[in-house]
C-alpha cells in the first residue's frame, strides 16, 4: 500500500484511520473489538432508523440484547444448519424455472435473483415466500434497491454533511418514503401475526419476537418493543437480500466471462451430484473447485469495498500509535482481499486462490467479504455462503457453456416403438444439432421435430436400443445424442447429431 498498513484521512474535520491489511484489521476489530465497537453519528441512518435495529446501533446494552436474540432465533429456524438446505434448494429450482421461462431471450436477472434470495430470509422472518409474479413484493424489492442507490449517491453524502435538508423537499425525501413503505409492509405482517399467534407453535422470527416482548414486559432494562421489532426485521430483510443477490449477479458475470472455469465447475457438479440431486452441506468437501469458485466470486466481486465505520469508545493503542476516544476507523477490504502477500493471483479471477497444491479447498485469513466486526460477519457471511453455494451449484446442472439444450418431441401412438410414451427427451448437444427436422427410423417417424430451446434442464436420458427392422435389410442402432455417433455407417445427415438413422 502506498500509504502503509495504517493511515489517517480526514472526513471533513473528522480524522479517520484506515486499516489496510488483515493483521491491522484483526488487531483493531477482534483483539480490541469492544474498544472499536462504537458507531459514529450518521444523520441519514438515524433519520431513517430512529436509533432502532441492529446494524447501525452502537455497541451497548440494546445492541447486545437485540443481536443475541436475533442470532439465537435465526439459528433456531435453521440459518446455517442442514434444516435450511431443502428450503434453499427449492428456491434455487424456482429461480432457474423462472429464468427458463424466457426461452433463451435476453432478461435482466436482477429482480428474479433478489426475489429468490429474499424468499429464504422471508421464510424465516415472515414465515412465507413470495411468488415471482407478486407485484407488491416486486415493488418492495424495487424501492429497496432504490434506497441503496440513493443512500450511496451524492444525495446521501450531502444529507450527512447538512442534515437540516430533511426539512426541505428533494430526493432525500424519497429515501424516507421508501423506508416507511418497507416498515409499513412489515407492520402489516406483524399485525396479522398478532391475530394468529400461538406461543407454543412459533412459525417465524416475528412470532418469536412478539413472544419475547410479552416475556420482557416487567423487565425495565428490556429493549424488546414493537419499534425495535420493525427495524430489526427490516435490518435482517436488507442484510439477507442485497448482499447475496449482488454476489450472485457478479457470479453470473464472472462465469460468462470465464467459460473455462464455468465448464470445470459444471464437470465437478455433474460428477458429484449428477442431474437429479441438489447439493448439500456435506458435498462441499467433494466439490473443492466449485467451493473455491464461490469464494473467489465474493473476493473479486468485492461488493463491500470498505467495512462499516467504527468508532473507539475509549483511548487505546494500535501498532504503537495512540488512538484517541471517538476516533473513527474503517477496514479497507479491497486492499485486504487483494494483498499480494496473501493471494497467489490478487488482481485476477482465479479459484486457485482458494486451492492448495493438491486441489483441495483451503481457507485464507485475508478473505473478509463482510469485515471482521462481529455485528456484521455473523449473519451476511453465513447467509451469503449458504445461498451462493446452493444457487451457483444448481445453475450448472443445465447445459455447459459449449453445448445447448435440445428437445426431441416424440410422436405418440406408434405402438411398435418402446419409448413412444416419453413425450419428449432433452439432451446437451453441440449447437450444430440445432435443426428443426423430424427423426425417422427406417420409414417410421418417431419424432415430429427437434429444436434448440435453451429452456430445459439437461438430463441423462438416452434413447433405448431400437428393435431390429427389416427395412433395407439393416439393423438400426441408437446413437448417443450427446456425442459422435458410434456407428456412423448407419447415420445419415450431420454426423454429430444423427438426425436420421436408417
Amino acid at each position: 500500500m502506498q500509504y502503509g498498513d495504517l493511515c489517517c484521512v480526514y472526513v471533513g474535520k473528522r480524522p479517520m484511520i484506515v486499516l489496510n491489511n488483515v493483521e491491522m484489521a484483526k488487531e483493531a476489530l477482534v483483539q480490541n473489538g469492544t474498544v472499536f465497537s462504537g458507531r459514529p453519528h450518521v444523520p441519514l441512518i438515524e433519520w431513517v432508523t430512529k436509533g432502532y435495529g441492529i446494524v447501525a446501533v452502537t455497541y451497548g446494552h440494546a445492541w447486545k440484547q437485540q443481536r443475541r436474540f436475533a442470532l439465537h432465533t435465526l439459528r433456531n429456524f435453521g440459518l446455517g444448519k442442514k434444516s435450511v438446505e431443502e428450503r434453499v434448494a427449492e428456491e434455487a429450482r424456482c429461480l432457474i424455472t423462472e429464468m427458463l421461462k424466457h426461452e433463451g431471450k435476453a432478461l435482466d436477472p436482477m429482480y428474479p435473483i433478489m426475489n429468490a434470495v429474499s424468499n429464504i430470509i422471508c421464510s424465516i422472518i415472515f414465515g412465507d415466500r413470495f411468488d415471482y409474479e407478486d407485484k407488491r413484493f416486486a415493488k418492495l424489492l424495487e424501492i429497496l434497491n432504490e434506497n441503496i442507490r440513493l443512500s450511496g449517491s451524492a444525495v446521501g453524502l450531502i444529507f450527512n454533511l447538512v442534515p437540516f435538508i430533511r426539512h426541505f423537499p428533494g430526493p432525500q425525501q424519497k429515501i424516507l418514503q421508501n423506508a416507511n413503505a418497507l416498515i409499513g409492509f412489515i407492520r402489516e405482517v406483524m399485525e396479522d401475526h398478532k391475530k394468529t399467534l400461538d406461543s407454543e407453535n412459533l412459525r417465524d422470527f416475528i412470532d418469536a419476537y412478539l413472544v419475547e416482548i410479552s416475556k420482557q414486559k416487567s423487565n425495565e432494562d428490556s429493549t424488546f418493543h414493537e419499534d425495535n421489532l420493525l427495524m430489526t426485521t427490516a435490518d435482517l430483510f436488507l442484510a439477507g437480500t442485497e448482499t447475496t443477490a449482488t454476489t450472485l449477479r457478479w457470479g453470473l458475470i464472472f462465469m460468462m466471462n470465464h467459460p473455462e472455469i464455468q465448464d470445470r465447475c459444471h464437470e465437478e457438479i455433474i460428477r458429484v451430484l449428477g442431474y437429479d440431486r441438489s447439493p448439500t452441506m456435506d458435498d462441499r468437501a467433494r466439490m473443492p473447485y466449485t467451493h473455491a469458485t464461490v469464494h473467489e466470486i465474493q473476493r473479486i466481486g468485492n461488493i463491500v469495498p470498505f467495512g462499516v465505520v467504527h468508532q473507539t469508545t475509549e483511548t487505546t493503542q494500535l501498532q504503537g500509535y495512540t488512538i484517541p476516544k471517538g476516533t473513527e476507523s474503517i477496514p479497507n477490504l479491497t486492499a485486504i482481499m487483494q494483498d499480494k502477500k496473501h493471494w497467489k493471483y490478487p488482481d485476477t479471477f482465479n479459484p486457485e486462490n482458494f486451492l492448495d497444491e493438491n486441489g483441495q479447498f483451503c481457507k485464507n485469513d485475508s478473505f473478509l467479504p463482510f469485515s471482521l466486526a462481529l455485528s456484521l460477519q455473523c449473519f451476511p457471511y453465513v447467509y451469503n455462503e449458504t445461498m451462493g453455494k446452493y444457487i451457483l451449484s444448481q445453475c450448472p446442472s443445465t447445459c455447459a457453456s459449449t453445448t445447448t439444450s435440445v428437445a426431441i418431441y416424440l410422436v405418440g401412438g406408434v405402438s411398435s416403438l418402446p419409448y413412444t410414451d416419453w413425450g419428449s427427451v432433452f439432451y446437451c448437444g453441440s449447437p450444430s444439432t440445432c435443426v428443426n427436422s423430424s427423426i425417422n427410423v427406417g420409414l417410421v417417424k418417431i419424432a415430429n421435430n427437434t429444436r434448440c430451446c435453451n429452456t430445459n434442464i439437461c438430463n441423462n436420458y438416452t434413447l433405448p436400443v431400437m428393435p431390429t427392422q427389416s427395412i433395407n435389410g439393416r439393423s438400426c442402432y441408437t446413437c448417443d445424442l450427446s456425442n459422435d455417433c458410434s456407428g456412423k455407417l448407419y447415420c445419415e445427415g450431420a454426423e454429430d447429431s444423427c438426425i436420421t438413422a436408417t
